[in-house]
């Protein structure tokens, strides 16, 4: 059984790394895995993220909400961007302390509870934190147990997110199966997504069914995360890949997040 993982430490944590780690860099630095960002970019997206998930905290909203728009206090110029950011990461966390994060609430993905935000804003963090890595030059490091997290947040989440990845509705098959399994360390690790006639999601028997599945790919849970994400490619050596490539370049075209 895994323990579970403090995702409020965590979005302070990953957001206090990235900070870091754009503080002295050239924001006009081109994020390649954000075509047509620069660092100033991925910085205002992530703190913007932040400060509207912060928003639907603190408003415990119950339907979807008709607007965005919030004060977002922008710094005057590129250099306090990273303070900018801390500054975000630091009225979540004042947030997650007050709130009731078991709250039901509405979110648009599986869990509709005050929590799904805090996990939310952690993985949009945390990818985007590895997106100014690369950016630099830097090998990126994840922790595997919240990798693992992020891995089975994301397919959880997936079959919800037809309203700003519209390729997912294609992701449809006649009882098709893909296999994810990471490689590396204790806990789970085994993720078996289904594709129907109707729709796709995660499947329950993961872990517990032998069965082969259609295709499959074996990695460390940080290389899984970045493969999801599209920040790796399933071809690249660190991946073990196999069975229907038709069918993972499928997945691949139309789970873009």
């Amino acid at each position: 059984m895994t323990t579970a993982l403090d995702h409020a430490a965590a979005v302070a944590t990953e957001t206090s790394r990235f900070v870091a780690t754009v503080r002295t860099a050239d924001p006009a630095t081109p994020v390649p895995t954000c075509p047509g960002w620069t660092l100033t970019d991925l910085v205002r997206h992530t703190g913007s993220v932040q400060r509207w998930f912060t928003v639907l905290l603190r408003q415990k909203v119950q339907q979807p909400p008709r607007s965005r728009d919030v004060d977002l206090h922008w710094p005057s110029t590129s250099a306090g961007y990273p303070d900018w950011l801390a500054e975000a990461a630091a009225q979540a966390g004042a947030e997650f302390a007050s709130a009731d994060l078991d709250a039901p609430m509405w979110a648009w993905g599986a869990d509709q509870h005050a929590r799904f935000w805090v996990r939310r804003m952690l993985f949009e963090t945390l990818v985007h934190r590895v997106d100014a890595d690369l950016a630099l030059g830097l090998e990126p490091d994840i922790d595997p147990a919240l990798a693992a997290d992020g891995v089975s947040e994301f397919l959880a989440n997936l079959p919800f997110a037809a309203g700003f990845a519209p390729g997912t509705a294609a992701l449809r098959g006649a009882d098709r199966t893909i296999r994810f399994t990471r490689t590396d360390g204790p806990g789970d690790g085994d993720w078996l997504v289904r594709l129907r006639p109707d729709g796709f999601g995660l499947d329950p028997r993961a872990g517990h069914d032998e069965t082969d599945a259609d295709a499959s790919v074996r990695g460390t849970a940080a290389d899984l995360l970045l493969l999801l994400y599209g920040r790796l490619d399933r071809s690249a050596d660190r991946f073990e890949a196999r069975g229907d490539d038709e069918l993972l370049a499928h997945w691949t075209a139309n789970s873009a997040f």
